[in-house]
């Protein structure tokens, strides 16, 4: 009897929900994804231990991925690099040789995401070994899809999270949704799956009354979409009555990296950073630093309450956006939060600095509705007596 060939263990590290899409990618070209633990306390230690001390989180938590994926049986592990200034490019060398030093024996492959649609097929045939054209574009169109509809299950998880009535009642329906596209091998099932996600999403009971914030959420593209290394932001917010909208997600990447001109509708979000990032910064500096800058700019011109910048402890392109963002006040009247991880972050500490910033925001906000039903109340009435009366109680509105 002839022996069944063995199929190769793949592991990527994880990034919030990434592994949905490319465990299904894997699974249809042929290859047997190896999901790693997600992300915890233990995986965070094993990268910290076996890092430069000065080096950001995401590449700890990467390599901490990485050791769990091969302790689990992993032939292969891949890294996601790109060229330009941010260390990005350089993670690569350094995880393939500390695992090397480790004494681990899995084979180390990179994918360049920003080679585009021929990045993405070269990684699949130097993987497989098999160049099949049909059943490559197949793979990247149910990936690529997949990723979307988890971008859009996100959003409407932020706008039920805000204004549940049962604490945590969207989350446990969004995870049902996510069950359903991890199941979903083709586009007519993934349709199916959508539709039926959004119905469960959508079957949470709220409060349509709710005083809800609505906050922006800007940063290093990691911290922003990966819930353990952003110790849980958008849940602690939702629990506040705010919802978020993250600037930056893996599908806007995707519309610039990957999906042709051609198939694009609308503006993508490099197009954005390109003409809001100019009055304040000129030219490409690394990271998402030009996003960050148009993303305060972009909120801002559509009258958000907040944005938070979250990112990692030395990354430079995140401070030098931090450092501009004062200079941004003149033009931007938006309150920003700014918030820097490293395995050492409290958690206390970073929810009382939460509660501040949503209660400057709920003040703000309010002061703003009182000021313009003032501003109609008393027009046309005794300039003194009605400006000190306004003044009077918006100081009052402060207080409360």
């Amino acid at each position: 009897m002839a022996k069944t060939k063995k199929k190769i263990k793949v592991a990527f590290p994880h990034m919030g929900t990434i592994s949905i899409a490319w465990a299904s990618a894997l699974r249809k070209i042929g290859v047997e994804p190896l999901v790693p633990p997600y992300t915890s306390k233990r995986t965070l230690s094993l990268g910290t231990k076996h890092s430069p001390e000065a080096i950001c989180l995401p590449y700890k938590l990467i390599l901490g991925n990485f050791i769990e994926a091969i302790e689990n049986g992993a032939d292969y592990v891949a890294m996601i690099t790109s060229p330009g200034i941010c260390r990005l490019g350089e993670y690569g060398n350094n995880i393939k040789e500390t695992l090397k030093d480790l004494g681990y024996k899995a084979n180390y492959i990179e994918l360049s995401l920003y080679d585009g649609f021929k990045g993405l097929y070269k990684f699949l045939v130097e993987l497989t070994g098999r160049n099949n054209p049909i059943q490559i574009i197949r793979t990247l169109n149910i990936c690529i899809r997949k990723i979307f509809v988890i971008d859009e299950f996100d959003t409407e998880l932020s706008y039920y999270r805000a204004r549940e009535i049962k604490q945590d009642e969207a989350e446990k329906n969004y995870k049902k949704a996510l069950n359903l596209v991890k199941s979903a091998e083709r586009t007519s099932d993934l349709k199916k799956a959508y539709k039926k996600g959004l119905e469960i999403i959508r079957s949470t009971k709220i409060d349509p009354d709710r005083e809800v914030l609505n906050v922006d959420i800007t940063g290093e593209i990691f911290l922003v979409n990966d819930e353990f290394s952003n110790q849980y932001l958008e849940r602690e917010l939702g629990r506040m009555g705010v919802q978020t909208r993250r600037s930056l997600t893996v599908s806007s990447f995707l519309k610039d990296a990957i999906i042709p001109k051609a198939f694009r509708k609308g503006e993508t979000h490099l197009e954005r950073a390109n003409r809001l990032a100019k009055p304040y910064l000129m030219r490409d500096i690394g990271g998402d630093a030009l996003e960050c800058i148009s993303d305060v700019a972009y909120a801002d011109e559509r009258k958000i309450d907040g944005i938070i910048h979250i990112s990692p402890f030395t990354c430079m392109p995140e401070i030098m956006s931090q450092n501009i963002f004062p200079a941004m006040r003149e033009d931007c009247d938006i309150p920003i939060l700014a918030l820097i991880m490293d395995e050492q972050t409290g958690r206390a500490g970073y929810i009382t600095r939460l509660e501040a910033f949503v209660d400057l925001m709920r003040r703000k906000k309010r002061r703003g509705k009182l000021g313009g039903k003032l501003g109609g109340k008393f027009e046309g009435k005794s300039g003194d007596k009605s400006s000190a009366k306004q003044e009077t109680m918006e100081e009052n509105s402060e207080k409360v």
